[in-house]
């Protein structure tokens, strides 16, 4: 059985660590950089950033943070937020990112993906999925939450996969900083259909949250925000719990 990866993920606004609920009532939580070493430090396996506004304001991800992070971090990290072609990428890996993730620009230009992982690879696209369940199905949602789409979550992934992504971010808005539990069903239709790593994002509260995702939907890593910046749940312990109970972790 492949290790299940546990990933804290840094939502950044304007150079900080924010978090909020259903993609809205954004706070403060810290400094991306120092929460970054931190869960490294705490033996986090993988780090993703997001600036959640690059795309809405039309701007790009800061190269200039990307560097910083990668100084003070020495675990995989995938960054994303604006990225819309192979120059963009390539700035970012020069400045240290492991992997690049891309969403409403490949969305709304598919060839991106082909393009991305023809000149990096695959292993390097992360496809990220804002997903909102409605009208009895789970729906593509771009620019950060704010635009419905028509296109189901699981044929978007689907096409994606089959043009070159290497792992999906699936991000339920339903479940996002409810702490309620992650999107088991969605979650696992893709884990279960799409021959990727699928990483279940949205709605983490319990220990017995990542049980779950990782036993029922078997998603292949688990990612959370808000338990892990005000330290409800610490990586240490939550690994811990996990091994005792026969997942595959590494420590």
């Amino acid at each position: 059985m492949l290790t299940k990866r546990i990933i804290p993920c840094l939502d950044i606004k304007d150079g900080r660590t924010v978090k909020g609920v259903n993609f809205e009532n954004i706070r403060d939580a810290g400094d991306p950089i120092e929460l970054g070493a931190l869960y490294a430090a705490q033996g986090a396996d993988e780090l993703v950033f997001l600036d959640i506004t690059a795309t809405n304001e039309r701007r790009k991800t800061l190269s200039e943070l990307v560097t910083r992070i990668a100084k003070h971090v020495n675990i995989p990290f995938t960054v994303g937020g604006g990225i819309s072609s192979v120059e963009d990428v390539n700035v970012l890996l020069q400045s240290g990112a492991d992997k690049i993730s891309v969403n409403t620009s490949a969305f709304k230009r598919p060839e991106l993906v082909d393009e991305l992982a023809r000149e990096f690879g695959s292993q390097c696209v992360v496809l990220a999925i804002d997903t909102r369940f409605e009208d009895g199905d789970w729906y593509v949602y771009l620019n950060g939450g704010r635009v419905k789409t028509e296109v189901k979550a699981y044929d978007w992934a689907k096409e994606a996969v089959g043009r070159g992504a290497g792992e999906i971010l699936l991000t339920s808005m339903n479940n996002d900083g409810t702490k309620k539990g992650f999107a088991l069903d969605i979650t696992g239709k893709l884990s279960q259909n799409l021959n990727v790593p699928v990483i279940a994002s949205g709605g983490a509260g319990t220990m017995d949250h990542f049980m779950d995702v990782f036993e029922t939907a078997q998603a292949d890593a688990a990612l959370a925000a808000s338990i892990f910046h005000y330290k409800e749940i610490e990586i240490p312990a939550l690994k811990t719990y996990l091994y005792q109970r026969g997942m595959n972790i590494r420590f």
